[in-house]
């Protein structure tokens, strides 16, 4: 089996974890591939000589699986890289919450002698896409959590024009737009109050961020929609962010977001469910009153 790794560079603190990921993979007789990047990290600054085949110095992976260390911020990284490959990737969590990056430091090795002998399921997860005008987005244009139309500065709102399927839905005045997958349903999208989604639903939401009229809610439309959109900005600019990473767009620009022709595919072990995510990381049937 052929793994690729894709790794977080900040975090020193976590060598112990990587390195018993990298023996594992080792014991397990598997061809070790590495993101160059990530490589350097850990030779360079924490002084760690992995045993690996070789590094990935290219966009076009020939892998079996690729590994994702670090947390979330990472896996979305890692997926950005694969892009349209169909190569699945396991989320080792390094980080903080996890939510795709959901198998801990003291499950590595039960989780890569279970992936060794093909006993795992792989979640297929819907990305969005950003289409502009003249294609002038210069970056990576497909998002996995999230695409967020956002204002530059501290006070003005902006005013966000937004259509469905060409037909006009409204004029959000607020500090945001948030149009989230079901995977982002719990990031961003969250965060500003908006539903949570089953990865499985055939759904996207649209969240305001800090809305002038606090009748204006969280609206969940099926993913086969098309999202155009145009912004008013008193700054003459607004932020485009998609899953993190921003750019700055001038006033006036149509933009058009729509589901993304291919998707992700996440490993998760057979005792990992979404409603078991929900009980360990949001606290859910939790009671502060029990010790």
């Amino acid at each position: 089996m052929k793994v690729g790794v894709f790794g977080s560079e900040y975090q020193t603190d976590k060598q112990q974890v990587i390195k018993n990921v990298f023996d594992k993979l080792d014991t397990l007789k598997m061809e070790i591939y590495i993101e160059s990047g990530f490589y350097s990290f850990l030779t360079d600054i924490l002084g760690y000589d992995p045993p690996v085949n070789g590094l990935l110095l290219d966009e076009t992976y020939q892998l079996d699986i690729a590994l994702s260390i670090g947390g979330d911020g990472t896996l979305l990284h890692t997926a950005a890289k694969i892009g349209k490959q169909n190569i699945p990737i396991l989320g080792i969590n390094t980080g903080r919450l996890g939510f795709l990056a959901d198998v801990g430091g003291n499950e590595i090795n039960e989780t890569l002698d279970e992936i060794s002998h093909g006993h795992y399921k792989v979640e297929e997860r819907t990305l969005l896409r950003l289409v502009t005008e003249d294609r002038v987005y210069p970056g990576h244009n497909y998002a996995l959590n999230e695409i967020a139309i956002l204002k530059r500065d501290t006070s003005s709102m902006i005013t966000i024009h937004t259509f469905l399927n060409h037909e006009y839905l409204t004029s959000y005045q607020a500090d945001g737009l948030v149009i989230a997958t079901p995977t982002g349903s719990t990031a961003y999208s969250m965060s500003v109050n908006g539903p949570i989604l089953l990865p499985s639903c055939n759904n996207f939401v649209l969240s305001p961020v800090a809305p002038h009229s606090l009748n204006v809610r969280p609206l969940v439309i099926p993913d086969s929609y098309t999202i155009t959109l145009s912004v008013e900005s008193r700054t003459k600019s607004f932020l485009i962010a998609l899953d993190g990473g921003s750019e700055v767009f001038p006033a006036g620009i149509q933009l058009s977001v729509r589901k993304a022709s291919y998707t992700t595919k996440i490993i998760k072990r057979y005792n990992h469910t979404f409603y078991q995510t929900l009980r360990d990381k949001l606290m859910w049937g939790a009671d502060a009153r029990m010790k």
